[in-house]
């Protein structure tokens, strides 16, 4: 239990210092600085100054505001909202009303009294607006949309899909408080500012009026989404911070990669990866938290007992997945009629494969005629503790966990048990002979790992320039090491994608593989100089994954990638 609360506060320390707070940083500052600072009695030519006592509470009050609202509205919000039948961004946008409500409070004094009276705990004959901090942290916390990590994944998905226990409240509080406590440093500046700056404190008005056009600018912001637009414009410098953090192995077990232990998962963990026997490991989890399905009405899987259940775990422009689909595929013909169940749960890597006609259109390309279920928001994968793209977690008719393999291959002993599952089902079962498709799964020792090219996701950059987010330019090294890219050109570096910002621009990849492909989309041409061998491909539309080379066997190369504009670069992936 403590490990998970320094993993969610150092989580939160890190997300409270990233790219992702600076709009909500203005706020913050005069939250603290425009109510909370000492007044003094005197006069400014013929205006009297009045005095008034400071709220040193204010900040404080602000940003547990703040820690509260976020806490509730992330691990309570989705449910309360599906409750209630109301649309999932109600909350975010009772937030931006009540920050342009703040703002005009202050720029409107009267109104302000009117607005901040009902939240004044203690009774008094003149309301105290500095003692309404804690309303503007509740607003905060309702628009406040911190960096995405495993840790906030965690907290989120375990909010939407109501799987919420002691671990993922201690965790969402504790990343709330890490995140809050540079916040809270900021606006305990702006209160010293207010309170030892003369210029400050003579200009009260001016700088309540200020305070309120900020408030409404955010609230405007927000509702144009301008903090995104800022996020990508400026570099994040905490990014090999939160790489380390993230891809800590202390992080990665206290979460387990996939999601918290709850009641439904703790007994995934008595399978074995890829055991060649049958084995026990508990009551197969629901499937929570589809957005659609596709092929089929929603299936559940309590309805499926007395049938073997086969769950395979995808994303359409992952290569592992692409070489094992052909063998879902197989079986799913093979067995059907015999009492198979296949239900394919596309569990998106990247933000493009959310998109439902993305998932039809490649499950129409693979032969896919099984139900798929649009698992957008990893409810079911976090539900099944996931780790891989793909997995195959095997029911049995009495609807009890069976056998678990996690990425490709094993594709004989996976069937032989398969058969066995249909055979205990239904003792006496005539089965067809087994299926005959070749095993092609790569020696990952033998290969380069996958290569991803957005600056969140980056592996295997062997270039000299920081690696984050925005424009820039790059220059290819002199001596580049084998399982890399390099970049040359002008380059629009994305948390997903890059795109070239002149005429093109140019990936050097050294790489070990027998094929080498690489997930492209938009509209232009990627030219492949491999030796003496040149291969235009043509790219049109969503994000798809185009084959750059294929041998007979595994060898080392190095092939040059010239992309043209409009064209977003994803990753490269490797047979």
């Amino acid at each position: 239990m403590l490990t998970l609360a320094l993993i969610g506060l150092i989580g939160g320390l890190v997300t409270g210092i990233s790219p992702c707070i600076l709009p909500v940083l203005p706020v913050i500052f005069f939250s603290g600085g425009t109510q909370s600072a000492r007044s003094e009695s005197g006069s400014t030519g013929a205006v009297a100054v009045a005095t008034k006592p400071a709220s040193r509470t204010r900040p404080y009050l602000v940003i547990a505001g703040l820690v509260v609202s976020f806490s509730l509205v992330t691990l309570f919000g989705s449910l309360l909202l599906t409750v209630l039948n109301l649309p999932q961004d109600v909350l975010r946008w009772g937030g931006i009303v009540v920050l342009v409500l703040i703002g005009i409070g202050l720029i409107v004094p009267r109104f302000e009294q009117l607005l901040e009276k009902p939240f004044s705990w203690i009774p008094q004959r003149n309301p105290d607006a500095s003692r309404g901090g804690f309303t503007l942290g509740l607003a905060l916390g309702a628009v406040y949309v911190p960096c995405a990590g495993p840790v906030l994944a965690a907290i989120t998905v375990a909010g939407s899909t109501g799987r919420i226990g002691t671990e993922t409240v201690i965790l969402t509080l504790t990343f709330a408080v890490g995140a809050a406590i540079p916040l809270l440093i900021f606006a305990l500046a702006g209160r010293r500012v207010a309170e030892r700056v003369r210029s400050f404190r003579k200009r009260q008005r001016g700088i309540r009026i200020t305070a309120g056009v900020v408030m409404i600018a955010l609230a405007f912001g927000l509702v144009f989404n301008l903090p995104q637009l800022l996020q990508r414009v400026i570099p994040d410098y905490t990014s090999s911070l939160q790489d380390k953090v993230n891809n800590s192995e202390q992080v990665k077990r206290a979460l387990n990669l996939g999601g918290l232990v709850n009641d439904q998962n703790k007994d995934l963990d008595k399978c074995s990866d890829g055991a060649p026997e049958l084995e026990s490991c508990g009551t197969a989890p629901d499937l929570t938290g589809i957005q659609q399905w596709i092929n089929s009405q929603p299936q559940e899987l309590k309805a499926l007992k007395g049938k073997v259940v086969m769950i395979d775990f995808w994303a359409y422009s992952c290569i592992n997945c692409q070489r094992s689909i052909p063998h879902i595929v197989a079986w799913d013909k093979a067995y059907r009629d015999a009492g198979l169940q296949v239900i394919g749960v596309h569990s998106p890597e990247y933000a493009f494969e959310k998109e439902p006609a993305n998932v039809e259109a490649a499950a129409r390309n693979f032969g896919i005629t099984y139900p798929v279920a649009l698992d957008n928001n990893l409810g079911t994968w976090t539900n099944y503790r996931n780790r891989y793209w793909p997995a195959h977690y095997l029911i049995d008719a009495q609807g009890t966990v069976r056998h678990i393999k996690f990425g490709e291959g094993d594709y004989k002993v996976t069937e032989k048990l398969i058969r066995q599952l249909l055979n205990d089902a239904k003792p006496g079962v005539q089965l067809p002979a087994a299926t005959e498709l070749a095993d092609d799964t790569p020696d990952n020792a033998d290969i380069t790992r996958e290569t991803y090219l957005g600056s969140t996701k980056r592996v295997n950059f062997a270039g000299t320039e920081e690696y984050t987010s925005g424009e820039k330019s790059f220059q290819l090294p002199e001596n580049q090491v084998t399982d890399s890219f390099a970049l040359s050109g002008a380059w629009k570096l994305d948390t997903q994608s890059i795109t070239p910002t002149g005429d093109s621009g140019q990936i050097k990849l050294y790489y070990r593989a027998k094929e080498v492909r690489m997930v492209l989309s938009g509209k232009g041409t990627v030219t492949v100089q491999n030796g003496d061998q040149t291969k235009t491909i043509q790219v049109d539309g969503t994000p798809n994954s185009y084959q750059l080379l294929a041998t007979d066997q595994i060898q080392g190369g190095s092939l040059t990638a010239t992309v043209g504009p409009g064209v977003q670069a994803f990753s490269f992936t490797f047979g």
